[in-house]
């Protein structure tokens, strides 16, 4: 209670202004202490008291009881004259205002500096005063050596510097230990990443971590130590050494790391019980700008990620620049980061579409807040209620739409193959009608490599809406859309992947469930997926279908393996992994291209153009009409039959049979290639 009623300590404005006389005066008595130092150093501490003069006969006589009483004098005379120079060119060089806590190597310069200064000051006053006392200007000299003034030089940055360094080092002895006690910590990289990290660690107001080596490839490093710590071997040694000295932590601090980088650190550590942090923002690192506790560990992200993507900016911005830009699936997990993409574009309006109301909150919220000036507006609609779908597009009249909408989860669709239809086909054709209705400039459909040979209802739906839109781009009355489809796989972090249910699964201590050793899919982040959507429609490529650049498949058995390592525990020892056979619709390979389609490339590297199969709007047509019996009551079979009359290289996968792990394009020994070249 008394905390609570407790008034705020009110800091005063004069605190600055004492601290800075407090600090000068403690520099005053390390001055006078200096000078009396460097006399007492030239002459052997022989200086006799003021009021002990020595006796005329024993004066100037060397290694007797005493040294000229001059001398003596001489000090008080010199010392007024070394304390206004030195106060002055400490202050002008601002060495009152540092904190001595985080005092480091330039606060030494800065005083090696200051001191070279005064010297030189003071040496010049003293050789003036003799010049002016020769030619009887002056009646009173300064008799001073000017060995002592070089004494003072030196006793000065020792003293000064010395005690700033003295501070440093009691406050960061005495740090308070973690409750938690001391992690044993392992840096990875000793160069200036690494030196920064443990130097920070070495500020923290709690003592929390206990860096025990560093790690290092560069041979030239081994065997040398960096604040008292070794560099004990390269990554390859990182488990041994690991093991050796008990480490708990290994802190990545290379400078822009690769994902091989990273990924080869991970494999040497698997099997060891490791938590994997990195740094964030080296290049602030190395500035000395980092805040520790920024620190983060290493996710999987960091693995699986790419190099940043490269935008053509000034397209984009023509693209979306005063329109109205509508997004459906908008709180979905694409369609979000499409919503917070787009944002940072001048748009005049960017309308939401959602069917579920929470996620169509949440991304409102998030844009509001982010984007205060952005028109956004949120409407809750079915993409199937093509009454509700018209009258957004008779309200809004948008420019540029991206589509985002749809079922996606495979086993999920298996079993609701009916909705699968009414969502992925006539959802996604009540959009593009309406488009082509009210004249929309672009109509950007999100598809996916499951749509490729699929095996699935939820690719083979994927497949149909491609079908239909590219028939649009046939239609005279759809001239004035350009229907663009982009083509991608598995996106990290969407909901309903396969990392967050494995991060639950390894936070409930496993198992891990994975379908199939030999899995394997495409991935890439949520960010650059949006990014390459929103390139990939300012191309306006109408008919065709683009293909973004996914890179290698990775096992999804190799994710877990990497996830578990990852979250610090031991693969098949800590956590177990169990596969529980292929899914109903799964296939072990996905493609990204179907056999006889050309692929052209693209001014963007990571866009390819197909020049797929298309099919006329007569066939569509009579195709949908088949569908449409198929959406209400009809078996699973009868969707199969219905789905396969319409896209005949669809193949059932109702338990990871043939469909499952047919070859790609011919070749039986491995997946298709990510990245097509003309």
């Amino acid at each position: 209670m008394a905390k609570e009623n407790a008034v705020p300590k009110i800091h005063s404005p004069y605190a600055p202004v004492l601290r800075h006389t407090y600090i000068a005066t403690v520099h005053l008595l390390l001055f006078v202490f200096s000078l009396w130092v460097a006399y007492g150093l030239r002459y052997e501490f022989r200086i006799p008291p003021a009021a002990a003069p020595i006796p005329e006969n024993l004066q100037g006589l060397p290694g007797e009881v005493g040294v000229p009483l001059a001398v003596w004098h001489s000090f008080y005379r010199l010392l007024l004259f070394v304390l206004l120079v030195k106060l002055l060119v400490f202050g002008y060089l601002r060495l009152y205002a540092g904190w001595w806590q985080y005092v480091s190597v330039q606060d030494l310069v800065e005083t090696f500096k200051a001191s070279h200064i005064s010297t030189a000051i003071i040496l010049g006053g003293v050789y003036l005063c003799r010049a002016l006392r020769a030619y009887g200007v002056l009646q009173v000299g300064v008799a001073v050596p000017d060995t002592v003034l070089i004494i003072d030089w030196a006793a000065t940055i020792a003293m000064v510097g010395g005690l700033r360094f003295l501070v440093r080092i009691i406050r960061e002895g005495s740090r308070p230990v973690s409750p938690a006690g001391l992690t044993r910590v392992l840096i990875v990289g000793a160069g200036n990443a690494g030196e920064g990290v443990l130097r920070e660690l070495y500020r923290l107001p709690v003592e929390k971590y206990h860096v025990v080596a560093f790690v290092d490839d560069d041979p030239r490093k081994r065997g040398i130590r960096i604040h008292g710590v070794p560099v004990l071997g390269g990554v390859d040694e990182l488990a041994s050494v690991a093991e050796r000295l008990n480490v708990e932590e290994v802190v990545i601090a290379l400078p822009q790391p690769t994902r091989d980088e990273l990924r080869r650190i991970i494999e040497v550590c698997k099997g060891q019980k490791l938590t994997f942090r990195i740094v964030p923002g080296v290049a602030d690192l190395i500035e000395g700008r980092l805040d520790v506790s920024r620190l983060r560990e290493v996710d999987i992200n960091d693995l699986l990620g790419r190099e940043p993507v490269s935008l053509d900016i000034e397209s984009i911005g023509h693209f979306l620049t005063d329109r109205v830009i509508l997004v459906t699936g908008a709180g979905g997990s694409i369609g979000s980061e499409l919503c917070r993409q787009i944002a940072g574009f001048q748009l005049r309006q960017l309308v939401l579409l959602e069917q579920a109301e929470n996620n169509l909150f949440y991304i409102d919220r998030e844009l509001r807040r982010s984007y205060p000036d952005l028109n956004v507006v949120p409407v809750v609609a079915d993409i199937g209620d093509l009454a509700r779908v018209e009258d957004v597009f008779r309200r809004y009249a948008p420019a540029v739409i991206f589509h985002a909408a749809a079922h996606k989860h495979v086993p999920m669709m298996e079993l609701n193959p009916g909705e699968a239809i009414k969502n992925n086909v006539f959802g996604t054709k009540n959009v593009a009608d309406m488009a082509c209705r009210y004249k929309t400039e672009v109509f950007v459909l999100i598809s996916t490599d499951k749509a490729v040979n699929p095996t699935s209802i939820m690719g083979c739906t994927k497949r149909v809406a491609e079908m239909y839109c590219q028939s649009l781009s046939q239609r005279p009355t759809c001239g004035k859309t350009e229907f663009i489809v982009v083509r991608f796989g598995n996106v990290l972090g969407s909901a309903g992947s396969v990392v967050p249910i494995f991060r639950d699964q390894i936070a409930r201590g496993g198992p891990v469930t994975v379908t199939h050793p030999d899995m394997c899919r495409y991935f890439m982040t949520i960010p650059e997926a949006t990014q390459l959507v929103i390139q990939a429609g300012a191309m306006g490529k109408g008919g065709g279908i683009l293909l973004l650049d996914m890179g290698t498949p990775v096992k999804i058995v190799d994710l877990a393996r990497d996830m578990i390592t990852l979250s610090g525990f031991r693969p098949d020892v800590d956590v177990k992994i169990e596969f529980l056979g292929m899914r109903p619709g799964e296939k072990l390979f996905e493609e990204l291209r179907t056999g006889g389609e050309d692929v052209l490339p693209t001014h963007h590297k990571k866009i390819f153009v197909w020049q797929s199969r298309s099919c006329t709007p007569e066939f569509i047509d009579s195709a949908l009409e088949r569908l449409q019996t198929a959406t209400n009551g009809a078996s699973l079979e009868e969707v199969q039959n219905a789905l396969k009359s319409v896209v005949p290289e669809y193949q059932p996968s109702n338990n990871g049979g043939p469909g499952g792990s047919r070859p790609v394009s011919g070749d039986s020994s491995r997946p298709a290639q990510a990245q097509p070249r003309a």
